[in-house]
């Protein structure tokens, strides 16, 4: 599994998202209230909206559009409308930088 590096960890405030395209997917990469970083197909699963232009909750993205809520370690929908996971994909940091993969790891096709 190779990683893509995004930038400093540093510049992703505590409690948002940011959009970053790595080889053709919109990812949005999370700093979430845990303190951990995430990285989820920046697209909901009901409307085809950005993620990461909603709001971050614990471990969760909201989606801006109709408030359904993903949990960033899963990909899993935690509220209504949607259904369907979306992708997530493995983060590393390294020397204060950040890596992410392009490979899902809960299986959903990005």
């Amino acid at each position: 599994m190779s990683f893509e590096l995004v930038g400093p960890a540093a510049d992703i405030a505590k409690g948002t998202a940011i959009r970053v395209e790595i080889a053709d997917l919109e990812i949005a990469v999370v700093h979430a209230d845990d303190d951990n970083f995430y990285a989820v197909r920046d697209e909901c699963s009901h409307a085809a909206v950005a993620l990461s232009e909603g709001e971050v909750d614990g471990c969760t993205l909201e989606c801006w559009l109709h408030g359904s809520r993903f949990d960033l370690r899963t990909g899993e929908p935690t509220g209504l409308p949607a259904t369907e996971p979306v992708a997530i994909f493995p983060v590393e940091i390294r020397d204060g930088d950040l890596y992410v993969s392009t490979t899902p790891s809960n299986g959903v096709k990005p």
